[in-house]
This record gives C-alpha cells, sequence and structure tokens, in this order.
C-alpha cells in the first residue's frame, strides 16, 4: 500500500529543493529571490532546513554502540647522533695561490694572519 504522506513529503521535498536550485543559478540573494517569486523569506528558510535535515538524515552513518578500553603503547625515543663540533663540520679544505707565477697550495686551517703576511710579501714591488 502507498504511504501517501511520504508520497507528499517527498513531493514537498523536491518542489522545494528545485526553488533553491533556482536561486542559485539565477544568482539571486534570498531576500531578492522571495520578493521576485513573492514568498516569504521565513518560508524559503523553513524548507532550506528541512531539505538539509533530510539530507543529513540519508548520509548518517550508524554509529557503534561498543565503547573500547582505551590502550596504550609504549613510545621509545632514540636520542639523535651527536651534532660534530664545527671544526669537525668545517673539513679542511685547500687554497690555492698564483701570485706572479708563483704557486702555493695551503690548508684551510693555515692562519689566516700568516696568509695575510704571504700575499703582502708576494705582491710587494
Amino acid at each position: 500500500m502507498i504511504n501517501t504522506r511520504e508520497v507528499a513529503k517527498e513531493y514537498r521535498l523536491t518542489h522545494w529543493a528545485g526553488i533553491m536550485q533556482e536561486r542559485v543559478v539565477g544568482g539571486m540573494n534570498i531576500r531578492e529571490y522571495c520578493k521576485h517569486i513573492g514568498i516569504c523569506e521565513n518560508t524559503y528558510y523553513y524548507w532550506q532546513r528541512r531539505l538539509r535535515a533530510t539530507a543529513c538524515e540519508h548520509l548518517a552513518v550508524p554509529v557503534q554502540k561498543s565503547i573500547s578500553t582505551p590502550s596504550f603503547a609504549e613510545i621509545k625515543v632514540e636520542e639523535p647522533p651527536a651534532l660534530p663540533t664545527l671544526a669537525e663540520a668545517v673539513q679542511a679544505s685547500q687554497i690555492h695561490i698564483d701570485v706572479h707565477g708563483i704557486q702555493i697550495t695551503l690548508d684551510s686551517t693555515y692562519p689566516t694572519d700568516k696568509l695575510a703576511a704571504l700575499l703582502r710579501e708576494l705582491v710587494r714591488p
């Protein structure tokens, strides 16, 4: 047997869904649209709430009734490896100097004051 109340409810929801779709497609705000088609804004909002509630009923996922017992897992945090010292981080490289045909190769750890004195002597006239 057909449930006429359900059919009528479905018809009204479909009708109002169409009205709301027309408003969106037309690009009007709710106040303008209601005035344009001659309905009260409160009626529009009432059917909007009904449509949303119906949509939520159809999308609802059944909630599990069982409550699980909380459990914990041990997490082991390892110490990060020690960072290298500045001396270890800056690896020794070589400096190549070519002044007036004289080629000198030095370790990058060579003292800068001695390197400056050497260069002054090399470029002295």
